[in-house]
């Protein structure tokens, strides 16, 4: 069954240029001119993404993600022409799952979709009116044997639970929401444990290690969470489905 994308963009022609080019990959993509009928067309039916522009006629896209976040937890990724740090930043705080800007090359823009909806693992966007989301928090995450749950703070493995301590589920959760990225040393001390690296404390690599254990990752050729040399680690998005 092709994956639904809501599309969100008041520029006809541009709607009909990358709706046209996702099509061609299989996706089902329903165009809104406006996002005066989004918050109940989510609710109705959950599409797998909302792919959202910021200007828009009515309210723009940053309050309709705030607006979604407070029912929706599939991707919503803003697709805007303001290549603004502000706005960026803005974005991701109210919940955005990414920020593209419109000259990016189509293939990339789906490279993108298709990553998110792999750690999505693929499943339609849920809707649970009782248990708002906060935003910018996605609670779940889902990498083919691997799903962890931040609400419950659990995380299974083939099935089978994980049994993390509270520094290992966090580090976990951190290198997996940012799946694909590369984050350092100073980034996990700082986010982790509040302190910034000082080149001497090996901590994060200790459990790396030991996490590495838990999601039986080879120590010496390691191809789940990769060290990137001189850089930090970075936490693979496909391999799990390849096992």
């Amino acid at each position: 069954m092709a994956q639904r994308i809501i599309f969100v963009e008041d520029d006809s022609e541009l709607a009909e240029l990358i709706g046209g080019f996702l099509r061609s990959f299989e996706f089902e993509v329903e165009h809104l001119a406006d996002g005066g009928d989004l918050l109940n067309r989510v609710r109705v039916q959950p599409p797998e993404m909302v792919l959202l522009d910021i200007m828009l006629p009515g309210k723009d896209g940053l309050t309709l993600c705030r607006e979604l976040r407070e029912f929706y937890s599939g991707p919503v990724v803003m697709l805007t022409s303001l290549n603004s740090d502000m706005n960026q930043i803005l974005s991701f705080e109210i919940g955005a799952t990414d920020y593209v800007v419109k000259t990016t090359p189509p293939a990339v823009l789906l490279a993108r979709i298709r990553a998110h909806l792999r750690q999505g693992g693929g499943q339609g966007g849920q809707v649970d009116a009782a248990a708002p989301i906060a935003a910018g928090d996605r609670s779940s995450l889902n990498f083919g044997k691997l799903q962890i749950d931040a609400r419950n703070r659990t995380a299974t493995y083939d099935k089978e639970p994980l049994h993390l301590s509270t520094g290992d589920f966090d580090l976990l959760w951190e290198l997996a929401r940012h799946a694909g990225e590369i984050l350092s040393r100073d980034h996990l001390l700082k986010t982790l444990r509040g302190i910034e690296y000082d080149g001497m404390d090996r901590s994060i690599d200790v459990a790396i290690s030991r996490l590495r254990k838990k999601l039986n990752d080879d120590p010496n050729e390691p191809r789940k969470i990769k060290t990137i040399r001189h850089k930090g680690y970075l936490f693979a998005a496909d391999i799990w489905w390849q096992e």
